[in-house]
């Protein structure tokens, strides 16, 4: 049922990208949100079930408000769902999603560096993300945002991402952390 629930949130996110009334980072905020629902975190990664599951911002936050809005209140099973905000890489101690603003579009390949061997599912919508090592990255084409995902990059870090995920995106090959 849980899993039901995801697809239709991620479908509602697909379609609501077509409306004005929605930003495009709320969209992606849900998108965020969603991501938790498809990938599946190394035993390791969550050795304590009471620990939050983290979605962390990498740079400026585009968000606002609006991706603390959207997590508030939710669980992945008994463990709550936050989000914290980073200036630099070696401020993230536990993570389980990284968005990387745009600002760090420059640092791209330093920072998918530092986080080497981590089980942090990478995603930005900086241009080429995707081919310079990480996992997911946002397309807007034509009102519409897409997914493109290096799966190698996930594979390396431990992730393994649903084939329901991959079905709807774009899968690269592309250099790996």
């Amino acid at each position: 049922m849980a899993f039901l629930s995801a697809i239709t949130a991620l479908a509602s996110a697909l379609l609501l990208v077509q409306s004005p009334r929605a930003s495009e980072y709320q969209l992606k905020a849900v998108f965020l949100f969603n991501f938790v629902q498809f990938v599946d975190w190394p035993a390791a990664a969550a050795a304590d079930s009471q620990l939050p599951l983290v979605i962390g911002i990498l740079g400026d936050d585009p968000f606002g408000a609006f991706l603390d809005e959207t997590v508030r209140g939710e669980r992945l099973g008994a463990r709550p769902i936050q989000v914290r905000r980073y200036r630099q890489v070696t401020d993230i101690g536990e993570c389980n999603i990284l968005f990387i603003s745009r600002s760090e579009r420059e640092r791209v390949p330093e920072i998918v560096s530092g986080l080497k061997n981590r089980p942090v599912l990478t995603v930005s919508d900086a241009d080429a993300f995707a081919n310079r090592g990480g996992m997911i990255q946002f397309i807007k084409d034509k009102n519409r945002i897409r997914l493109r995902i290096n799966l190698e990059a996930a594979q390396a870090a431990h992730l393994t991402i649903s084939s329901k995920l991959l079905r709807v995106a774009d899968v690269v090959r592309a250099p790996t952390r």
